[in-house]
């Protein structure tokens, strides 16, 4: 409860500010657009926006074509902000630690976070040094090009303390992504205790939060292929919409580059696709990639503590953060620490220190911008080297009928005798890792005999067949790789087993497929009980046990028994959190459920019959269609509550690019789960979404004469 004087002290500052804000309006409007309007144009001077040609095809997919690299990245800039320049300057400002000042306490979570992990060191130490000069002619493009569009757009800048854009605030961004990528921000809620408040997660349901993240990737050389050819699917599952949605873009240059592919707001270049002689894929892999630490703290000293008997004092620093009190910005600070392990929390337990060699890496972007530039395997193979990707891992084919998986990592090389999986003494340098393992040393498939490989965010030893898996045993158990199937892994590596050969057809029949296996094979619960209940015994659920029990298991928007499961899966929510590990499900949670299932029915839709497409819907403004999927299924689909008792997707299927290599080039088809463009007004906000709620995709092109005489618009940045 705030103290009567206090409350009229902030009651009379908010009047002054409010008497400060009416007398001021115009100044601060003018500041502002002050502000905005001296943004340097072409900061680093070496674009000609008149050099670089964009030109849009039917779905607004933009195709850039330029003398140079640096050319072809300012174009991107260019383009992608027309289609979505807030989303990227929202990421922007959370790299930078400014996302509060834009929208108050909700950002508070983000500034902390990347303020703790101190990128803005690791860039100054390592920008000039470890950035190739070819590579920052890239990022100061880009900048350049966003800082011209928002001098032109100042009614589109969302803060004005982000710009002038340059090459390290974009730096400061990718890293805190990557740190998130590698769990660091798992580890920082488990040691944040539940009275602070700057880290906001909701985590209200946690089963709906599991296997947000994931991903398919799955390829077939000329030995499993009835025409010869070689087959790669790149079929990502992230969020449909925010920072981490696919952009697709296509980029040509005269040096060298020609790739299609998706990227991520604020990315300068493609970080999943295609060019004429290769193309790669990322699927999210969970690898012990991070490490916590307890300090061993003096007792008698402050801020001290102890390693090796030795006595060291932690690093002091206060992060700034703003929130609103009716409507007025305050600025609040909030402590952290760092110690010889890295970053250091402290809660009611005591000191932890966060280790992860993300933080240590800055050339990430550089590393995609160079997968992407690749003319080879032996060349895609010796940038992997960089060992610069802290996570992820690739799917890879070629022209030359190559094929290629790896489980990448940026993995520590941790001293044997410790529990790596939970917290680490801190008071000893046997946990203090320096080096991480190499590129060779990871597990991985090259041209196996099989003829393919396959990976669902499962384990790497399961990639192949038996015997030419990757062996476990050959692999440090400290290195925390996943060893377990999962639905998606089980049925892909059913129905490729079901076929001798495989003709393009089957592959795309594959790729869309929507089964889920029998028995079930969650990674992270366990529902079979729920097809051995006696419907007999329960008469009140009856309906809805054999409606399930006798669904086909496909994932279909037609499908009964797929809506009464997906409104079972929800339902699941409360009784999962009850559940010891394993997550077994007893009879008695899953009957509850169907009863809970059955409720909602009856609420919402008047009947225990209820389709999928009825209850679970794809949404893009006011456009709302029936869509398929399920968790865990090959056309996966995440669904959070809707209105009216309806679901909404909100991640999975995402962006799709299935590449051919004949021998005339590579053959591609994509499509994207809402459109090119994220606003409302434009056509291209929406114009996919039919085409990829019935498992239909766009053909594409590398060809630069085809792509601009079937242009809908060819213009010039400015």
């Amino acid at each position: 409860m705030i103290h009567k004087f206090k409350l009229i002290q902030l009651i009379k500052i908010y009047i002054c500010h409010q008497f400060y804000f009416m007398n001021n309006l115009k100044s601060i409007i003018l500041g502002a657009s002050y502000l905005v309007s001296f943004i340097p144009v072409l900061i680093f001077g070496q674009i000609n926006p008149s050099n670089i040609t964009i030109a849009r095809d039917s779905y607004g997919v933009p195709h850039i074509f330029a003398k140079t690299d640096a050319e072809l990245a300012y174009g991107l800039a260019w383009a992608h902000s027309e289609d979505d320049f807030k989303t990227i300057q929202q990421g922007y400002l959370a790299g930078n630690a400014i996302l509060s000042k834009h929208i108050g306490i909700k950002g508070s979570g983000a500034d902390f976070l990347s303020q703790m992990i101190r990128s803005d060191e690791i860039i100054e130490r390592d920008y000039e040094k470890k950035i190739s000069p070819e590579y920052k002619k890239i990022l100061e493009a880009y900048s350049d090009g966003i800082n011209t569009y928002a001098k032109l757009n100042p009614k589109k800048v969302l803060h004005p303390d982000l710009f002038p854009v340059t090459p390290k605030k974009m730096l400061k961004y990718a890293h805190l992504q990557l740190f998130i990528s590698s769990e660091g921000d798992y580890w920082i809620r488990k040691i944040i205790n539940d009275d602070i408040k700057y880290v906001v997660v909701d985590q209200s349901n946690e089963l709906y939060s599991k296997q947000q993240k994931g991903s398919n990737t799955f390829a077939f050389n000329s030995s499993k292929t009835k025409d010869g050819n070689t087959y790669l699917a790149i079929n990502t599952h992230q969020p449909l919409d925010g920072p981490v949605s696919w952009y697709e873009a296509h980029l040509q240059s005269e040096e060298g580059t020609n790739i299609l592919g998706g990227l991520f707001a604020g990315s300068p270049n493609i970080l999943i696709g295609v060019n004429e002689n290769l193309a790669w894929c990322h699927t999210v892999n969970r690898p012990d990639k991070t490490d916590v630490y307890a300090l061993q703290m003096d007792p008698n000293k402050k801020n001290k503590y102890i390693v090796d008997g030795e006595y060291y004092e932690l690093e002091k620093f206060k992060a700034k953060l703003t929130v609103k009190f009716l409507g007025i910005p305050l600025n609040i600070k909030k402590r952290y620490y760092r110690s010889i392990f890295g970053p250091t929390l402290k809660n009611k337990s005591g000191y932890f220190s966060i280790r992860s060699p993300s933080l240590y890496e800055i050339r990430a972007l550089e590393q995609w911008w160079r997968m992407g530039k690749s003319k080879s395997f032996s060349e895609f193979y010796s940038n992997l080297k960089m060992k610069a990707v802290p996570g992820y891992n690739i799917g890879y084919a070629d022209k030359n009928d190559t094929i290629f998986y790896i489980s990448n990592g940026l993995i520590p090389k941790r001293e044997k005798g410790f529990d790596w999986e939970n917290v680490v003494p801190g008071n000893t340098k046997k946990t203090l890792w320096t080096s991480t393992y190499n590129i060779d040393e990871l597990p991985q498939v090259i041209q196996p005999k099989s003829g393919y490989f396959y990976n669902t965010n499962h384990s790497p030893f399961l990639s192949t067949s038996e015997d030419e898996n990757p062996k476990q045993n050959n692999f440090s158990s400290n290195m925390g790789f996943e060893t377990y199937d999962n639905n998606r892994s089980t049925r892909l590596k059913l129905l490729i087993d079901q076929n001798k050969k495989i003709d393009y057809d089957k592959f795309k029949e594959i790729k869309y497929d929507n089964t889920l296996p029998t028995p079930l094979a969650y990674s992270w619960m366990d529902v079979n009980a729920l097809f051995d209940i006696d419907p007999n015994k329960y008469p009140d659920i009856s309906d809805i046990l054999i409606e399930i029990q006798n669904w086909d298991r496909k994932a279909d928007v037609n499908s009964y028994g797929a809506g009464a499961y997906a409104i079972l899966y929800f339902k699941l929510g409360k009784y999962y959190r009850q559940l010891p590990e394993p997550k077994i499900f007893p009879k008695s949670h899953l009957i509850n459920a169907l009863r809970d299932t059955k409720k909602h029915m009856i609420k919402f839709f008047g009947t225990e019959k209820v389709k999928l497409g009825d209850f679970q819907k794809l949404v893009r403004g006011n456009k709302e269609i029936p869509i398929f999927g399920l968790r865990d299924v090959l056309t996966a689909m995440a669904s959070v509550p809707y209105k009216k008792g309806l679901s909404r997707v909100t991640a999975g299927e995402s962006y799709i690019e299935l590449v051919k290599f004949t021998k005339e080039g590579p053959e591609i088809e994509s499509i994207i789960s809402y459109g090119s463009s994220d606003d409302p007004e434009s056509k291209h906000y929406d114009d996919q979404m039919d085409e990829y709620s019935l498992f239909k995709t766009k053909k594409m092109t590398l060809n630069k004469e085809k792509i601009l005489s079937e242009a809908i618009k060819i213009y010039n940045p400015k």
